[in-house]
């Protein structure tokens, strides 16, 4: 009997990222990321799904929006005295659900709009952004049994454990509108499948969906701790939005640039490049050594404003993009994006470490 030849056997490499973006900003309901996401089911195995949405709390714009899971009222009470002596809460609220068979051991799930009260931000001498990443953090590591998993505003997260398109579902995700969503369906490897290991990992208004495996994740975690960020979550993606925040916030590097970091080109390329160019990438290869990703990747990176794709430089994951009007589409599949917009104006596979980025006309939102 003749084996199968290449091509004729379908192996899904785990996990599934989709994303979609209108340069315009136009709204659009979140039915859209669900369907697209759903043809990818195979990629997954019902052990987590999630969505990173952007552009849907216009009437809250100004505050931070914090989704938080809690084990039991106790824990809930405790991290609300928390924020109550940190922030002034604008309107808290169950995140709206809905009954599902297929999502089961559900938490306490809530959602508050807050702003850091003025004395206790003068009190901490930092940055708003810098005093709310503080508080998630203490959160997160302090309060047993709470974690919050969506900080930025204007934008949320929802996962949980199950299929992407019946964590969708279960959110409600086609009442809400925004001109930016992630989707990710997870297939865990050598970490647990729980609630908060669900993708996206967030902080503030930064989202990653990952489909791969971090080899360099010890290197990258003990790093990124050097500079207060703590990695609680049991899965290696966590560590690539503290890297996404550490290089963009705080360092103050362009998304490009945090392209030719987390992806640097290899040594051999760098020698080839014209002067300057050659320069800067030996800097930032010398400089921010311990942020270089290595091990098979595919990311989407979520902001105010913008969205990010990029492969992992020897481009061991699939990801396509494709273009239509105003409207900019990334997936591991095409069938994924075909499924929601069948007619493309152009399409095409990024190289890998090759940035795509694409941001709102006229900046941010």
């Amino acid at each position: 009997m003749s084996l199968p030849r290449e091509g004729e056997v379908r192996i899904p490499s785990g996990c599934a990222v989709s994303g979609m973006f209108s340069k315009s900003g136009k709204r659009m309901n979140g039915e859209q990321i669900i369907r697209s996401i759903e043809v990818m089911h195979d990629r997954s195995n019902g052990l987590g799904g999630g969505f990173a949405a952007y552009g849907i709390y216009p009437e809250y714009k100004e505050y931070y929006a914090f989704h938080i899971f809690y084990d039991d009222i106790s824990t809930k009470q405790e991290c609300e005295r928390f924020l109550e002596r940190h922030f002034d809460i604008i309107n808290l609220s169950k995140i709206p659900t809905r009954k599902m068979p297929q999502i089961t051991d559900v938490p306490l799930i809530w959602r508050y709009f807050v702003t850091p009260l003025p004395t206790k931000l003068a009190e901490s001498q930092l940055d708003e952004r810098e005093f709310v990443a503080k508080c998630v953090f203490h959160i997160n590591t302090r309060i047993k049994g709470s974690y919050v998993f969506s900080s930025g505003k204007n934008m949320g997260v929802f996962k949980a454990v199950g299929f992407p398109e019946d964590v969708g579902r279960f959110y409600r995700l086609d009442e809400y509108a925004g001109y930016c969503f992630t989707a990710h369906g997870r297939y865990p490897t050598n970490t647990p499948g729980w609630w908060g290991g669900a993708h996206p990992f967030a902080l503030l208004d930064y989202t990653v969906v990952h489909n791969g495996e971090i080899s360099s994740y010890d290197a990258n975690r003990r790093a990124i701790e050097m500079y207060g960020y703590k990695c609680t979550l049991q899965t290696d993606t966590e560590v690539i939005a503290y890297i996404i925040d550490y290089l963009h916030r705080k360092q103050g590097l362009n998304w490009q640039e945090i392209c030719s970091v987390i992806a640097a080109p290899f040594w051999q390329t760098i020698e080839g490049m014209p002067e300057q160019e050659r320069k800067k990438h030996e800097y930032l290869r010398n400089v921010f050594a311990s942020q270089l990703i290595t091990g098979p990747f595919s990311i989407l990176v979520g902001f105010e404003g913008g969205m990010m794709a990029l492969n992992d430089r020897l481009k061991l994951r699939s990801m396509v993009v494709g273009e239509k009007d105003d409207m900019f589409y990334v997936a591991s599949e095409e069938s994924a994006i075909r499924v929601i917009q069948p007619e493309l104006d152009k399409v095409w596979s990024p190289k890998g470490g090759e940035c795509v980025l694409v941001t709102l006309e006229g900046g941010k939102a």
